[in-house]
């Protein structure tokens, strides 16, 4: 007789990595295209240049984060 105790599950679904792997890419590109307008804007003068580097650094980390779950 096996074990009484649950099964732990072991992967998350396919569906589940893959709205994963949306939001993250969605973010990121959402985060990158903040960091790249707000460097423009900071170097023409009408913006400081700690979001666009908050941005550009959630962006990576974005980017990590989807590069993990699609297994690449």
């Amino acid at each position: 007789m096996t074990s009484l105790e649950p099964r732990s599950p072991k992967r998350v679904s396919r569906k589940d990595r893959e709205a994963r792997a949306f939001r993250l890419a969605a973010a990121g590109g959402t985060f990158g295209v903040i960091a790249v307008v707000g460097l423009v804007l900071a170097i023409v003068g009408g913006f400081g240049l700690g979001i666009p580097v908050l941005s550009g650094i959630i962006a990576v980390i974005c980017l990590v984060l989807f590069r993990r779950t699609v297994g690449m």
